[in-house]
């Protein structure tokens, strides 16, 4: 494998990484759950783009989805799903942003952007149907809303009826608490964010009634028909129906417009009557947004620009070590709870071993904490002058609180040691990492139990009464009835929930094993690969796993890292049995693709050389929206390569005809997507 091959696929690894660090649930409207970790491998990876330019048409992979919907009140499935948003934290992150647009849309032309200060407070969304509002739902897992109508209508800024507007029409804004308003409130929430969430999820609107919510609008779901050319034309029709637009929108195109734009609403912060975290830019063309589309988290076409850090000092009371599901063990500083940015914040991340002896954090020592980008508390800096003559060093514990030694594992691409201390690839057989691995497993991305939550994981396991995965379809319910807080109501909330996630798609299987360096898209290709669980299964077995393992190289995004991490995890014979027990009850669907009934249904696809039209990540996207299988390796499983107009790889041509792969020219692809 040649240097750039190792550095795109070491890219790629990266950015499956970020996916397990989207963990970042609003439930209770009141975020302390860090996720610096996240930020600074996505600093880490805009580090590699800039070093390594070629890397920059690779796509990422970042967002936050919302939490599960609430039991309180009727789901309803959104029309479009609700995304979160990826971040950006710098210039660097804005012109990543903005060079990755123009690369997906194949143009070298500025591209025009609608910016809006990025409100902290709950997303809604309302459906209006001939002028007439229908539902209005909270975004809840942004697949499934929570029917919130009763509480919305309270609002005096969301209109119940619309005067010309589409048949259709679906409206996405912010529901927040004014500052002022606040103030008469804040003995009863802890900050303005828990307010509107709160008031939102009254059973009772009458009481919701009594809260001074405010919404701005900001965009839109479903439109049939599609009136608008731009979010431009949106906002100012929005603007005539009666809603509230936020006063600080406004276009911007180059990058001192953004960085202008970013200083002046940053200055003002303070002085707004609702908390702002950062500002939200859009591709302001409605076209261009559609064919940027979006990956599995994020839109492509739009990203929040964070502002800066807020600061507050506080001691350290201890340093302990958790350890992950994939090992790692991270030092979390144990402080005393200080209010940071309006959120109350009790730990703070030290990353790991290294950062320790970098910044020397101590037991007793006075620190300044900060949540960069508005979520994340990290010590920033430590006040040496006020650290005790009797403090001493914290050294890192060289073993996993389960026993096993640790290692730190060497990167034979960047020659370097890993700055993570593991456990080494203990799975099941290390009971830190297999409690880990049972709160991923319940975590709405996998099984999506209900009901069965961290706290609950942590109780049921200290109780026995879980250990493994096959103990969640076997509870003894009547050991359970005797706890506190588990009555009827919810032990039978609880069965149906589990009952329910007994049927599982495979890519959400797959992802629920919780493989290392198998994040939700690295799911999909394997269920697209295997269809059948059946197929997949097979890795159970060594002789069968070789051969699929060598195969899988061909796949576009399987890398060397996951292939590895795979066959691992496949050579546990604690992680085999643990699954055999499992699967006995478990109904796991077979993988379908977007489009069954399209050209390239079940047929795999190659591209080689640069496109006219569209780039070639816009390419493979419409490829697997139309069902094929994308690979990156020329094989007999090949059905097609495509060839582009501009410095097409001649190897790869004349290996393909060859093996009579079918050739396809630019044209001839361009004449099937418009069948």
């Amino acid at each position: 494998m040649t240097e750039k091959n190792k550095i795109i696929k070491l890219y790629k690894e990266k950015i499956q990484e970020l996916l397990k660090f989207n963990k970042a649930y609003f439930e209770k409207d009141n975020p302390i759950i860090s996720d610096f970790e996240f930020d600074e491998l996505k600093k880490e990876l805009f580090q590699l783009v800039k070093k390594y330019p070629f890397l920059k048409k690779i796509k990422n992979l970042d967002g936050l989805i919302g939490s599960k919907p609430s039991s309180k009140f009727e789901k309803i499935k959104h029309s479009k799903s609700m995304l979160s948003l990826g971040n950006a934290f710098d210039k660097e992150d804005m012109l990543d942003f903005k060079k990755k647009i123009k690369n997906f849309l194949n143009t070298t032309s500025e591209i025009e952007l609608s910016s809006e200060p990025k409100i902290d407070g709950i997303s809604a969304s309302l459906r209006y149907e001939n002028g007439k509002l229908i539902y209005g739902l909270s975004r809840g897992d942004g697949i499934f809303g929570e029917n919130i109508t009763d509480n919305l209508i309270t609002i005096d800024q969301i209109p119940k009826k619309l005067i010309d507007a589409p048949q259709i029409l679906e409206i996405r804004g912010e529901v927040y608490i004014g500052k002022k308003d606040f103030e008469k409130l804040q003995d009863q929430f802890a900050n303005p964010r828990n307010a509107a969430g709160g008031s939102l999820r009254q059973k009772d609107s009458k009481e919701t009634a009594k809260i001074p919510l405010k919404f701005f609008a900001y965009g839109c779901g479903e439109i049939n028909p599609q009136i608008f050319k731009s979010q431009t034309d949106l906002l100012e029709k929005l603007k005539l129906w009666g809603f509230s637009i936020n006063p600080y929108c406004r276009v911007v195109n180059s990058m001192d417009d953004i960085e202008t734009n970013h200083k002046n609403i940053e200055s003002l912060r303070s002085s707004l009557d609702y908390d702002v975290d950062g500002i939200v830019y859009k591709v302001n063309n409605f076209n261009f947004q559609e064919r940027l589309g979006s990956t599995s988290n994020s839109p492509r076409w739009a990203i929040a620009y964070k502002f800066s850090s807020v600061k507050a000092i506080t001691k350290v009371q201890n340093i302990v070590i958790q350890v992950g599901r994939t090992g790692a063990l991270t030092p979390v500083a144990k402080v005393q709870p200080v209010t940071v940015g309006g959120v109350v914040v009790s730990n703070a991340t030290l990353h790991n071993e290294d950062e320790i002896l970098r910044k020397d954090v101590r037991v007793g020592d006075t620190v300044i904490i900060q949540r960069a980008g508005d979520v994340i508390p990290q010590i920033l800096s430590i006040d040496k002058s006020k650290r005790s003559h009797l403090s001493e060093k914290f050294i890192f514990p060289k073993k996993c609180p389960c026993g096993f030694e640790t290692i730190k594992e060497y990167n034979e691409l960047t020659k370097k040691t890993d700055a993570v201390r593991r456990c080494p690839e203990k799975g099941f057989d290390c009971k830190y990492i297999a409690k880990e691995k049972l709160k991923h497993l319940v975590s709405k991305e996998a099984f999506n139990i209900e009901g069965l939550g961290k706290k609950v994981i942590d109780n049921f396991w200290n109780l026995k009464l879980v250990k493994f995965p096959s103990n969640i379809f076997s509870l003894d319910y009547k050991k359970i009835s005797n706890l506190d807080g588990w009555g009827n109501t919810s032990i039978n909330n609880l069965k149906n929930s589990i009952k329910k996630s007994s049927t599982i798609s495979l890519d959400k299987f797959i992802f629920a094993l919780g493989i290392r360096h198998i994040g939700q898209e690295n799911a999909k290709i394997l269920a697209n690969y295997f269809i059948k669980s059946k197929k997949f299964l097979e890795l159970l077995t060594l002789s069968k796993r070789k051969k699929i393992l060598i195969n899988l190289k061909s796949l576009d995004g399987m890398g060397d890292t996951q292939i590895k991490s795979i066959d691992t995890f496949f050579s546990n014979k604690k992680n085999i049995d643990v699954l055999e027990k499992l699967v006995k009850y478990l109904k796991i669907k077979d993988h379908k693709t977007l489009n069954e009934k399209s050209l390239f249904s079940g047929k795999t696809i190659m591209f080689t050389g640069g496109f006219e039209k569209m780039s070639r990540s816009e390419a493979k996207s419409l490829a697997e929206e139309n069902g094929a299988k994308i690979l990156s390796s020329i094989t007999k499983k090949l059905n097609y390569l495509i060839i582009g107009n501009s410095k097409p790889t001649k190897n790869k041509i004349e290996k393909a005809k060859e093996l009579k792969i079918h050739l396809m020219t630019e044209k001839e692809w361009y004449g099937l997507l418009n069948r």
